[in-house]
């Protein structure tokens, strides 16, 4: 048997006792589906639009750096 078949039998049989209703099935299923999707984003290692706007940053200033650096070793092999 499934995990997912496991969950429904349980969740059915409690439905059957009247010990929930649907507010709390709702609940219980909202709460599952955002442990899994927190899972998931974990297993993808993504990034928050902040860290991900802060390292664009980052690598811009870099790159500018390396193209000023660039010029300037150009320079000195001209002169050279």
């Amino acid at each position: 048997m499934s995990k997912s078949e496991k969950i429904l039998k349980s969740i059915s049989g409690l439905i059957e006792n009247g010990i929930l209703n649907s507010q709390d099935i709702k609940k219980e299923i909202t709460t599952d589906l955002k442990f899994k999707k927190d899972k998931i984003i974990n297993k993808l290692e993504l990034v928050s639009r902040e860290e991900f706007e802060v390292l664009k940053k980052i690598v811009q200033k870099q790159d500018a750096l390396l193209k000023k650096l660039e010029k300037k070793k150009a320079k000195k092999v001209k002169k050279s």
